[in-house]
């Protein structure tokens, strides 16, 4: 610990962002770097606490706790102090594979549970990881993971997101000859087509990809298993499976007017968004948001990626709804430390739209009762209503109409961003592996094991919708079972 008064002396600082009037007419990521010397400042506000609840990820109170990467956050922290960028490097990459990804999109639930945060804002711990990672790449420290010697055994990596990517990294360093599979066009699963480019730009998920490449996994892109590509093959051609695709199955709104032109998934959304702005020319399915009333459904990352891709097109009105109410400003002492604090909060496109239109673009305890069409099946409009949320028979918290509220909002656009249902069943299906009662592939945690022998699952497959942390703990973990029981041993992490 070089300062041991810096979360005293030293007030937290985030990087700067670009304005939103100038970010919002491009596509590029808008956090601008912080100097090497105040991120050094920022480590030093690291407690080195006796228990460091930063890097003890699990679940508390039903959302994560923490990192499940169990980061050395502490020790990086004081080498970026230090002035020793290459050795923090080394310790972010001991549990890490891909640090670049989660200093950019993981909601930082480290910084939820830093102990700085009882009384102080916390240690701004994914800015400097980010910086980290790519004072790494600059500077050619993150080469090329070759294994010592291969096995000769070959295993099979279906879903090339942040479960399917960590565990193919794992998997060939330690020896084993990788094959992943990918339905899309790009490898990257999520992070490619499921976060818009200003979040997370893709150049960033390609060079990590070229550098896997270079180390000796294949990639096999437009192939979907169970759809071009045989299970039964897959079964025969590898010595081991790792399911990584993922929970895609995304939440419907069965209400009036569901089936009316301009209704769409999110997903389907920021996708053909993504490949548009990658292929320099509209994808086949993509949808433009210019000159429209948009509505947004759904108040979690992906409703607000929704938002801000939406104004990029150049919107007419946007609107947010959020069935849950508004949160607090401060945490309720039903939400202590150190759980994920459920405070209010704008993200960047609550903030670029509140920049554009005057106000938080969010409308809590609302819900959708009918999309209302035009003569030709486009939607024209919403109706909703208000809602409060009272117990039910059972015990359990139900949102209830409040009758007379109902209002209708114009919508020439609507994004479902209600979250995921669980995974797809096209491979699981033709595979015939057993599924839990949340329809995801039952596979025990820390085994990772299915149903049919070498077969194994990880990530939201086999856990439902979670973070990308969690994505990359579930890779490397299943890794270590495959590696085990193909080899009788591993060396692998946990």
């Amino acid at each position: 610990m070089g300062n041991p008064t810096g979360f005293k002396t030293i007030e937290r600082q985030t990087p700067e962002d670009i304005p939103v009037l100038v970010r919002i007419k491009n596509w590029d990521e808008f956090h601008l770097p912080m100097p090497e010397e105040e991120l050094g400042n920022q480590g030093a506000r690291c407690m080195d606490c006796g228990v460091p609840f930063c890097h003890s990820g699990e679940l508390l109170s039903g959302m994560a706790r923490g990192c499940p990467l169990h980061n050395l956050i502490p020790e990086w922290n004081d080498l970026v102090y230090r002035g020793f960028w290459q050795e923090a490097l080394v310790r972010l990459l001991r549990t890490n594979n891909f640090p670049e990804f989660t200093g950019r999109v993981c909601p930082a639930p480290c910084e939820g549970s830093c102990v700085l945060g009882i009384t102080s804002p916390p240690v701004t711990i994914k800015n400097i990881e980010s910086a980290i990672a790519d004072k790494g790449f600059e500077q050619g420290w993150m080469t090329v993971d070759l294994p010592q010697k291969r096995t000769g055994k070959k295993v099979a990596v279906v879903g090339s997101g942040p479960a399917g990517l960590a565990g193919a990294s794992q998997l060939n360093k330690a020896g084993h000859w990788v094959t992943v599979f990918e339905r899309a066009d790009r490898a990257g699963g999520l992070l490619m087509y499921g976060i818009p480019n200003m979040k997370l730009e893709k150049k960033v998920v390609e060079r990590r990809v070229t550098l896997m490449k270079e180390a000796g996994i294949e990639f096999r892109l437009n192939t979907e298993v169970g759809k071009n590509y045989p299970a039964e093959k897959l079964l025969k051609e590898f010595d081991a499976v790792l399911l990584c695709m993922g929970a895609t199955r995304p939440r419907d709104l069965p209400i009036p007017g569901r089936e009316l032109s301009g209704v769409h998934f999110a997903m389907e959304f920021l996708h053909a968004n993504t490949q548009s702005l990658l292929d320099g020319k509209p994808a086949p399915h993509f949808v433009s948001a210019e000159a429209k009333h948009v509505i947004v459904i759904g108040g979690g990352d992906t409703g607000t990626d929704c938002v801000a891709t939406a104004i990029r097109h150049g919107v007419r009105s946007l609107t947010q709804l959020e069935i849950l109410p508004k949160p607090p400003l401060n945490r309720d002492p039903s939400n202590p430390w150190p759980e994920w604090p459920k405070t209010y909060r704008m993200d960047y496109g609550q903030e670029e739209a509140a920049e554009l239109f005057g106000a938080d673009p969010r409308r809590y305890l609302v819900t959708a009762k009918r999309f209302i069409g035009n003569d030709s099946g486009r939607v024209r409009a919403i109706e909703i209503v208000q809602v409060e949320w009272q117990k039910n028979e059972k015990g359990g918290f139900i949102p209830k109409e409040i009758p007379g509220t109902e209002e209708v909002l114009p919508a020439d656009l609507v994004l479902l961003a209600m979250g995921f249902l669980g995974p797809e069943d096209t491979l699981l299906g033709a595979l015939g592996v057993e599924r839990d009662v949340r329809t995801n592939v039952k596979a025990e945690y820390g085994k990772y094991a299915t149903s049919i022998p070498g077969v194994f699952a990880a990530g939201d497959v086999r856990r439902g919708q979670s973070l990308v942390v969690w994505a990359i703990h579930e890779g490397r973990s299943a890794a270590r079972a495959a590696d085990l029981a193909l080899m009788g041993q591993t060396s692998l992490p946990e």
